[in-house]
């Protein structure tokens, strides 16, 4: 993680993923935090990351207005959608096209792909709002959008179509990570409003839940299917927590009272954001384990 992280200082295991849901907390891993700053920012979001340590994310500047920004090798690039405002970069994939959001001048979500140095919207025909989380190499990406009736579903974009993906029994889907395999991270909320998670491969799904928490946010993926989550404890205390090998440990930036975990590669680094105690606005971290 040393090449951006000092730069700038979300079927064929799915036998496995059986055992998740009633998985106790594992064996601790060894975490090495790295706090992630856009310089000049007021606060910072870390929201993914790809092989190459490409970072990408959110920051305010001294103006409080919000931009998306990429990482990369030291270097820090401004990523703002030209159609609108409030731009978040979510996730980027191992080629360097990024997904996220952007606000439009009618106070909406939009999703967005960059790719080539060019910004696409995305989205389901006719949806009020969308927004694109997690993106594989083969151009996958998984995201969510509201309809005309107020609904929140999820989407999957692959090969130029959009599937719906509803996990029963949920209020609203809100989307996740995805993949090589396809094996996607649905975030869901129940009849309690609580955030609850799910693994799909496309035809089942399997409830993964932070043993104990309140509410349960899975988010990136990586292709060894290691999932990074964000959790809220019954005292409003805010966590990351790692599925790595079917086992759940739990994390906290030491620097912090609030963690959350958000994006994963496939060499053991996770980033997302934390609250350094005592301040009132996130910073970014990324972390080796």
């Amino acid at each position: 993680m040393k090449n951006w992280c000092s730069g700038i200082g979300r079927l064929f295991l799915f036998v496995g993923l059986l055992s998740v849901a009633t998985a106790a907390t594992g064996p601790a891993l060894t975490f090495k935090f790295h706090t992630e700053s856009v310089p000049g920012a007021t606060e910072t979001d870390v929201f993914g990351v790809n092989n190459s340590e490409m970072g990408v994310g959110s920051y305010l500047d001294g103006s409080g207005v919000r931009h998306g920004f990429m990482a990369s090798h030291g270097k820090i690039t401004t990523l703002d959608d030209p159609n609108g405002s409030n731009t978040y970069c979510f996730a980027i994939n191992n080629l360097g096209a990024i997904v996220g959001y952007y606000t439009t001048s009618s106070f909406s979500a939009q999703a967005f792909l960059y790719q080539n140095g060019t910004f696409t919207d995305i989205g389901p025909a006719g949806s009020l709002g969308s927004q694109a989380i997690g993106i594989n190499d083969n151009g996958d990406v998984n995201g969510n959008y509201s309809d005309s009736n107020g609904g929140g579903h999820g989407f999957l974009l692959k090969s130029g179509s959009y599937t719906t993906i509803d996990v029963p029994g949920a209020l609203f889907t809100l989307g996740g990570g995805i993949n090589n395999a396809g094996i996607m991270t649905e975030v869901w909320i129940d009849s309690s409003g609580n955030a609850e998670s799910s693994v799909y491969n496309g035809t089942k799904f399997i409830t993964i839940n932070v043993p104990g928490a309140e509410s349960s946010s899975a988010g990136a993926i990586s292709n060894s299917n290691d999932i990074v989550f964000a959790w809220e404890d019954s005292s409003d205390g805010y966590h990351g927590a790692l599925l790595h090998a079917g086992k759940f440990t739990n994390f906290d930036e030491p620097k912090g009272d609030r963690t959350f975990g958000y994006g994963i590669n496939d060499h053991h680094v996770i980033v997302g954001s934390y609250r350094p105690t005592g301040n009132q606005v996130n910073s970014g971290f990324a972390a080796i384990y």
